[in-house]
């Protein structure tokens, strides 16, 4: 039996949608989905020429990619991640939202034939837009940006000794001429499949600062969606909460952004 720790499960939790989503999704997404035709999920290792690699199989048949490749990985941990994602699916299979599988399969398939150079420009394409590097003007938001946006700020121009000016206004952000160069540097220090869990991490909130901090374990997924939507929170205290529209986005990306750290950290390891 495969045990995760303690940190795996609280993001595994998190990774897993909540069944009143699924029950929402199902009944939007029904025409696209494909009905669970399986009962029982299971990680199978295998070895070829000294490594050793986990499968997954459903209803003794190998689960496969959606360009036809087997599903393996070399981490037992994220095989047990994705076969959990698979186990909890009700009536219907919702792809879309099973974050663990979806990465792994783009892994393996490659269908755009991305090289991690790629991966590495896509992800330093956000920092000029970086969610955490645009103050607001309005006094109780800009109140709130500089006690909590600032203090990563820094703590990510240290990291890589780099200095970055957030915007204030209409200026754009300013950086110093090192900062590219050297972020860049620590991006490649990752495999394929690690850059991949990052870029969907970036692309989930928005925030290539956010998402180090996550990947560093300087923040908690939670912690990190809260502060990708500081704006939206400010307003929220302010004119009140559209429940269910709110609800269902946070839920949303905050599936994705603990799929995406748990990716990398399974990948890295």
């Amino acid at each position: 039996m495969m045990f995760v720790s303690g940190v795996g499960q609280s993001l595994l939790r998190r990774v897993t949608t909540p069944s009143w989503l699924q029950f929402g999704s199902v009944r939007a997404m029904s025409a696209r989905a494909r009905k669970r035709f399986y009962k029982n999920v299971a990680v199978v290792s295998t070895s070829r020429e000294g490594q050793i690699d986990f499968e997954l199989t459903l209803d003794n048949r190998k689960l496969k990619t959606p360009l036809g490749n087997e599903f393996r990985v070399d981490n037992e941990i994220l095989a047990h991640s994705v076969a959990t994602e698979w186990a909890a699916q009700k009536d219907y299979i919702l792809l879309s939202q099973m974050h663990l599988t979806g990465l792994a399969n783009v892994c393996i398939d490659n269908p755009t034939n991305a090289k991690k150079e790629d991966l590495v420009d896509h992800i330093l394409n956000f920092l000029d837009t970086d969610t955490i590097l645009f103050f607001g003007e309005e006094e109780t938001l800009l109140a709130r940006q500089v006690e909590q946006w600032q203090p990563l700020i820094d703590w990510f121009c240290e990291r890589h000794r780099i200095e970055i000016k957030a915007s204030r206004g209409l200026a754009p952000p300013e950086f110093s001429p090192n900062a590219r160069d050297a972020i860049r540097k620590h991006l490649m220090s990752y495999n394929y499949r690690a850059i991949n869990g990052f870029s969907f991490g970036v692309d989930s909130i928005k925030s290539l600062i956010l998402t180090a901090a996550l990947v560093d374990r300087r923040l908690a997924v939670d912690e990190a969606v809260k502060l990708s939507r500081l704006e939206l929170e400010v307003q929220t205290e302010r004119w009140g909460n559209v429940e269910w529209a709110h609800d269902l986005e946070l839920y949303d990306t905050t599936a994705r952004v603990a799929a995406a750290t748990m990716f990398v950290h399974l990948s890295s390891s």
